[in-house]
C-alpha cells in the first residue's frame, strides 16, 4: 500500500520513540496508553503463562515414560494435566495473537493513532495480569484436578483442590477477552484512514475482526458458566450436581457453546498471520482475496452452533447427533479455502524461506493433519472409539499446537524488526523452526496410533505395550522444548545486540512497513492515504533483500 505526502522509510532509528529503551522508567510501561507498548505487556505476561503451561507438559510427558509412572501419584498427575490444559488455553492460547500482534499492528495497518479506546486497552491488561494471579495462586496453593473442562458434579460438589481460584480466574480474564474484542471492532470500523476500503484491508485485519466478535459473543456465556458452578459449589444450589436437583448435561452444553468457538479464537488470527506471510514470501498477491477474507466470518458464524459434537457420547439423541456431525463437516469448509488459497498463492511465487515462512510452512502441514483427523471426529460412529483417548489428544494438538503456536511464532520473528527495530539470527531462527517441526511431530503423531489403539486420555498409567509409543512422544517432547527456548534466547539477545533494522526489512507491502522501526509513539507523522489494493507486488519482482536477516536465499 502507498500513501501520500509522508514516506517513513528511510527515517533513521533515533528518531522514533524507542519504546523497548525508554527513559521514563517503569511507571512509564504501567500507565502507558500506547497500544504498541500494551502489546508488548501483554507479550511479556503470556510468555510467562506459556512457560508456566509448558513446565506442567514436560513433567506430564516424563511421568509417562514409565507404564506405572515415573514422578507421581495419580492424584498430582491429574492436577498436572489439569493446570496445563488450563494455563495454556485460557492464559496463553485464546490471548496470545490478539493480545500481542492483534494490540501492536491493527492500528498501524489501517492507518491509525491508536485504538478506539486506549484506557480501556490499558485496563484490559490489568484485568487480565488479575486472572493470571488468580490462576497463579491455584497452582501454588496445590493446582485443581478437575481437567481443564471443570466438569460437574465431580467440579462443583466433590473435588477438594482450588477449583474456585482457577474459575475466578478464567472469569476475570474473560472480561479482558471481552474488551480487547470491543476495542478492536470499534477501532476496524471507524478509524480506518483514508482509502482503506474494507477489500483493502490486510486478510490479518479480517481474521481479527472475525476473532473479535467471537470474543464478544461467546466469552460471556463460559463467563456465567463458571459463575454458576462457583454458585453451586459455595452455596450448594442445584444448577448441574443432579444430587440436588440440577443437570451436569446443562454446564457441557454451555461450556462447550463458547469452547468451541474458542477453537476459532485460538486460530484464527493464526490464519491472518499465516496469510501476511505466504504473500510477502512469494512476493505475490494473495490467490482469491475475497474468499480468504469471508472465510473467516463464515468460520466465526458457524463455529457457534456445531457444540454439539464435543457431546456424542453424552447420551444425546441421535438426530441431534447426526445434524451437528453435518455442520462439523461445514465448518472445514471455510478452513479449507483458506489453505487452498495459500497453496494458490505458493503456486509459481517467488519464494523464498526466511523463518517466518518455514513457520507459515509448518503451519500448512500441521493444520492440514489436524484439520483431516478432526473429520474423523466429526463422525458418530467413529467418534464413539476415538472420544476418550489419546486420537483427542493429538488432533487438538495439531491445530492449536501445531496451528495456533507455529502462527503465533511465525507472526513474532515476521514482524519482530518492527517491534524492536532489530534482526535476529536468521541462521538460529530457521534451526529453532525445523526443530519445532519436528519435535512437534514426534511428540504428537505417536498419539495418533495410541488412540487409534484404544489408549486413554488422562490417565496416569498404562498398559505396557503402549511404551515404546509413549516414550517416542516424551523424546519428541524434550525436542520440541528445546525448539520453544531457542527463540527465547536469540530475540533476547536480539533487542540489544541485533543489528539495526531498517524500517522494512522484507521489502513487505502493507502501512505498518511505511513507518520507522520501531514505529513512533504517534505511529505516522500525517495520516496515510491508501490508493492501491492490498499485497500489491509486481508481477516479477527480484527476491534481495539486503538488510533482512540472514543472507542465504532458495
Amino acid at each position: 500500500m502507498s500513501t501520500a505526502t509522508v514516506d517513513l522509510r528511510e527515517a533513521p532509528i533515533e528518531s522514533s520513540v524507542n519504546y523497548l529503551n525508554a527513559r521514563y522508567g517503569i511507571k512509564s510501561w504501567l500507565l502507558t496508553l500506547d497500544h504498541k507498548r500494551i502489546g508488548l505487556l501483554y507479550l511479556g505476561t503470556i510468555t510467562f503463562m506459556f512457560f508456566v503451561g509448558g513446565t506442567a507438559a514436560v513433567l506430564m510427558r516424563l511421568h509417562l515414560i514409565e507404564p506405572q509412572g515415573a514422578l507421581f501419584e495419580p492424584e498430582t498427575y491429574n492436577k498436572m494435566f489439569s493446570t496445563h490444559g488450563i494455563i495454556m488455553v485460557f492464559f496463553f492460547l485464546v490471548p496470545s495473537i490478539p493480545a500481542t500482534l492483534g494490540n501492536f499492528l491493527i492500528p498501524l495497518m489501517i492507518g491509525a493513532r491508536d485504538v478506539a479506546f486506549p484506557k480501556l486497552n490499558l485496563m484490559s491488561w490489568y484485568i487480565f495480569v488479575t486472572g493470571c494471579c488468580f490462576a497463579m495462586y491455584g497452582v501454588i496453593s496445590g493446582g485443581v484436578d478437575t481437567g481443564w473442562t471443570f466438569y460437574p458434579p465431580y467440579s462443583s460438589a466433590y473435588s477438594q483442590t482450588h477449583v474456585i481460584a482457577f474459575a475466578l480466574g478464567i472469569f476475570i480474564a474473560g472480561f479482558s477477552s471481552i474488551l480487547t474484542g470491543l476495542n478492536f471492532v470499534v477501532t476496524i470500523h471507524k478509524m480506518r484512514c483514508p482509502g482503506m476500503t474494507w477489500f483493502r484491508l490486510p486478510l490479518f485485519i479480517w481474521s481479527m475482526y472475525a476473532t473479535s466478535l467471537i470474543f464478544v459473543l461467546g466469552t460471556p456465556v463460559i463467563a456465567i458458566t463458571l459463575a454458576l458452578l462457583a454458585a453451586e459449589r459455595l452455596l450448594h444450589v442445584g444448577i448441574f450436581d443432579p444430587a440436588v436437583g440440577g443437570d451436569p448435561l446443562l454446564f457441557q452444553h454451555l461450556f462447550w457453546f463458547y469452547s468451541h468457538p474458542a477453537v476459532y479464537i485460538m486460530i484464527l488470527p493464526g490464519m491472518g498471520v499465516i496469510s501476511e506471510l505466504i504473500t510477502a514470501f512469494s512476493r505475490k498477491k494473495i490467490f482469491g482475496y475475497t474468499f480468504v477474507a469471508f472465510s473467516s466470518l463464515a468460520i466465526a458464524v458457524i463455529s457457534f452452533i456445531v457444540w454439539g459434537h464435543h457431546m456424542f457420547v453424552t447420551g444425546q439423541s441421535i438426530y441431534a447427533g447426526l445434524v451437528f456431525s453435518v455442520l462439523s463437516f461445514v465448518v472445514a469448509i471455510p478452513s479449507a479455502i483458506k489453505v487452498f488459497n495459500w497453496m494458490a498463492t505458493l503456486y509459481r511465487g517467488s519464494i523464498s524461506y526466511e523463518a517466518p515462512m518455514l513457520y507459515a510452512l509448518g503451519f500448512i502441514g500441521l493444520f492440514t493433519i489436524g484439520g483431516l483427523t478432526g473429520l474423523f471426529l466429526a463422525s458418530l460412529a467413529t467418534d464413539v472409539h476415538l472420544n476418550g483417548t489419546y486420537f483427542v489428544v493429538a488432533h487438538f494438538h495439531y491445530i492449536m499446537v501445531g496451528g495456533a503456536v507455529m502462527a503465533y511464532l511465525g507472526g513474532i520473528h515476521f514482524w519482530w524488526p518492527k517491534i524492536t527495530g532489530r534482526l535476529y539470527p536468521d541462521y538460529w531462527a530457521r534451526i529453532a523452526a525445523a526443530i519445532v517441526f519436528i519435535g512437534f511431530n514426534l511428540t504428537f503423531f505417536p498419539q495418533f496410533m495410541l488412540g487409534y489403539l484404544g489408549m486413554p486420555r488422562r490417565y496416569a498409567m498404562y498398559p505396557s505395550e503402549f511404551q515404546v509409543l509413549n516414550v517416542m512422544s516424551s523424546a519428541g517432547a524434550s525436542i520440541l522444548g528445546i525448539g520453544y527456548l531457542i527463540p527465547l534466547v536469540y530475540l533476547i539477545w536480539s533487542m540489544r545486540y541485533g543489528p539495526v533494522a531498517s524500517a522494512n526489512p522484507w521489502k513487505a507491502k502493507g502501512l505498518e512497513w511505511t513507518t520507522a522501526s520501531p514505529p513512533p509513539t504517534e505511529n505516522f507523522a500525517e495520516i496515510p492515504v491508501v490508493n492501491e489494493d492490498a499485497y500489491n507486488y509486481p508481477v516479477a519482482e527480484p527476491r534481495h533483500y539486503p538488510d533482512a536477516p540472514g543472507v542465504a536465499r532458495v
